[in-house]
């Protein structure tokens, strides 16, 4: 049997059809949410979701300020937002939404814009780059391999593992909790030192002078970025 497709569905006004709509295709499990505290909360909780369809106007929290703060916490789920104006779309996407569907909007149309982000995400997210390079540091992902000047670099798996993570998400912060959630497999609120230690590991031996890393920012309060 295929996999579902985990979907939340955040809103009230048009999220009653939609979801009944997805539902019965048998190929999405959904859950709804009419509040944009509860839609925050449960977007940073694992299992992760598939997909975000997330109306604008939400009770609580409107649907653009949850999507500011979900991206700022690093979450990368793929959010469409539902939305009945061009100026909402704009701002949705300068906070990273991957779709905007403006409403009313037909089932079909909605199911293959749905299809397509999921179909795009898991494109970019799978996509493995095979070398990356810092300068003197060449990053071979598929032999697993670290050079710095020409000379290996012993890296332990998580140090690898984290460092693949961070550059696949290049230029986007990525929180402590979502680095905790999607490399070690952790989720709740627990001490976070060890990411800080292995990040330290990490620019000792990519970055020219650690105490003041060109590579991999801290974004204080949140988490890192790696930048370059």
């Amino acid at each position: 049997m295929a996999r579902m497709e985990r979907m939340l569905l955040a809103g009230d006004h048009h999220s009653p059809s939609i979801a009944a709509y997805f539902t019965h295709t048998g190929s999405y499990q959904v859950v709804c949410l009419p509040e944009g505290p509860a839609t925050l909360q449960e977007m940073t909780r694992l299992p992760g979701y598939d997909i975000v369809l997330m109306e604008v106007d939400l009770a609580g929290q409107g649907g653009l300020e949850v999507l500011r703060e979900a991206r700022r916490v690093g979450v990368t789920t793929p959010v469409i937002l539902l939305a009945a104006t061009t100026a909402d779309s704009v701002l949705g996407f300068d906070l990273g939404a991957d779709d905007y569907v403006p409403l009313p909007i037909s089932m079909e149309e909605l199911a293959a814009r749905v299809k397509a982000v999921i179909r795009r995400s898991r494109t970019n997210g799978t996509a493995r780059l095979q070398v990356y390079r810092f300068d003197q540091v060449v990053v071979d992902f598929e032999a697993e391999t670290v050079m710095r000047n020409e000379e290996p670099v012993p890296f332990t798996r998580l140090e690898f593992d984290l460092l693949r993570y961070l550059v696949a998400h290049r230029g986007r912060t990525v929180s402590r909790k979502q680095m905790l959630r999607d490399i070690w497999g952790i989720s709740g609120d627990i001490t976070t030192r060890t990411i800080d230690r292995h990040v330290a590991a990490i620019r000792k031996k990519i970055e020219a002078n650690p105490d003041a890393p060109r590579y991999i920012e801290t974004v204080y309060g949140i988490g890192y970025k790696l930048v370059g």
